[in-house]
């Protein structure tokens, strides 16, 4: 019988639970508080496989939204066939995502610091940013969390069928046009390979360019902000390309101002590597390292390079430098992220032409050239400028040695025709 979609309610039965054990960071728990057993073994084999902590987090949120999916359905994880994940892909699809009432909001009241009651200052979900052109996240899911989704709950059921505790078949299969032979039975030698594990259900991603942020807004932001803290984090993140996270993970004894390097951990190889950095950005680390300092903080060789300004001294954490940035923005209306800082660095050093494309590489630790190509793809406002340019240039062309006409035709006439003069 097909089941109906529209009138479906999915609640929110479960969490995904964070822990303090490095052994088991998260734990998922479904609607009794129990923990999901089979949940915990595939996360224990990411972790055994070298995934980070974000990736486990990531991965259990999937699993958490497909397990609430089966218990509005009443169907066991195990006993889930191909209808089943067709039908949480096309909820997915069409359904808006589940809206949460924040916990400071339940009782009724506006938590303290927020927008509420400021008319203007919430945008509308899926709305276009006048000034960065970037969309605010939508009432539904996008397509890229809709494949990752897909691409996890995959993985974790061909994990269970080689553990022999899953369904027979996996609920999620691949492409037919890639089951039918073997892979790259036929591919051309000439050409790259291209990644044959593609999923059946997978939706469609048009290719993005990566946004920068334009030079004239980078210092309006930049002039937004309050403290030197804040300032000399800007300066790094636009000036070594690094991510976030891998900044504010950085200790005091990873800065040489006279080399101008700062040494960061990569988020995938886990190694250590010195980047360089523009001298404008020590100038405002050593700014806020005196004035920290004043107000009694840590010093040490492992202590954290990136603490709060207020005591007690505590480790600076991505949402409270995200806020920062935020807060940054409000006067000039801009909805920049803090990764766009780090394309935005990647863009002026692949636009340099003395600095080489495998340097960039290096830096950005890119582990193929094709990914830092991106960065020399000209986005769509250089394009539309250079191609008004070019009807610009078009317009205010003279033809040069024009034949005479044939006789019997009037040279002036012609010359209105074919657009040669007014």
């Amino acid at each position: 019988m097909p089941r109906d979609l529209a009138g479906l309610v999915v609640l929110d039965v479960g969490k995904l639970d964070p822990t303090n054990s490095a052994w088991e960071p998260y734990r998922l728990l479904d609607g009794n508080g129990v923990v999901v057993e089979p949940v915990a073994v595939f996360l224990a084999e990411l972790q055994a496989a070298g995934r980070s902590k974000s990736t486990l987090y990531s991965y259990g949120n999937d699993l958490l939204r497909w397990w609430r999916f089966l218990a509005a359905i009443d169907v066991r994880w195990n006993q889930a066939v191909q209808i089943d994940a067709r039908d949480y892909v096309r909820w997915m699809q069409i359904a808006d995502k589940p809206t949460r009432v924040h916990w400071r909001r339940r009782d009724g009241a506006a938590p303290a610091g927020s927008n509420a009651g400021r008319p203007g200052r919430l945008p509308t979900p899926g709305t276009v940013n006048q000034m960065t052109g970037k969309a605010t996240p939508g009432r539904k899911f996008a397509a890229a969390t809709r494949n990752h989704a897909e691409t996890v709950l995959r993985t974790f059921y061909d994990f269970r069928l080689e553990a022999g505790s899953g369904p027979i078949i996996n609920p999620f299969p691949l492409d037919r046009s890639r089951r039918a032979d073997r892979a790259n039975s036929h591919h051309n030698l000439l050409l790259p390979f291209k990644n044959e594990r593609k999923g059946r259900y997978r939706a469609h991603v048009p290719k993005r360019i990566p946004k920068r942020i334009p030079d004239e807004q980078f210092n309006g932001v930049f002039a937004g902000l309050k403290y030197d803290r804040d300032r000399a984090l800007l300066a790094f993140w636009v000036s070594t390309a690094a991510r976030a996270e891998e900044l504010l993970s950085v200790p005091q004894d990873r800065v040489k101002p006279g080399d101008q390097l700062i040494g960061v951990v990569r988020k995938g190889s886990k190694a250590l590597q010195w980047l360089p950095a523009s001298p404008d950005a020590f100038v405002w680390l050593r700014l806020y390292q005196q004035g920290l300092w004043l107000k009694d903080a840590p010093r040490g060789r492992a202590e954290p390079l990136w603490l709060t300004l207020r005591r007690p001294h505590r480790p600076l954490t991505y949402p409270a430098a995200r806020a920062m940035f935020v807060r940054a923005q409000e006067l000039l209306g801009s909805n920049w992220t803090l990764h766009d800082l780090r394309h935005t660095a990647a863009w002026r050093m692949a636009q340099d032409p003395e600095m080489p494309l495998t340097d960039v590489q290096f830096i950005l630790d890119h582990a193929s050239l094709t990914t830092t190509q991106l960065y020399t793809t000209p986005s769509q406002e250089e394009v539309i400028a250079h191609a008004l340019a070019h009807h610009e240039r078009r317009a205010n062309s003279r033809p040069l040695n024009v034949p005479p006409p044939a006789p019997g035709y009037n040279p002036d006439s012609l010359d209105v025709l074919f657009g040669r003069r007014p």
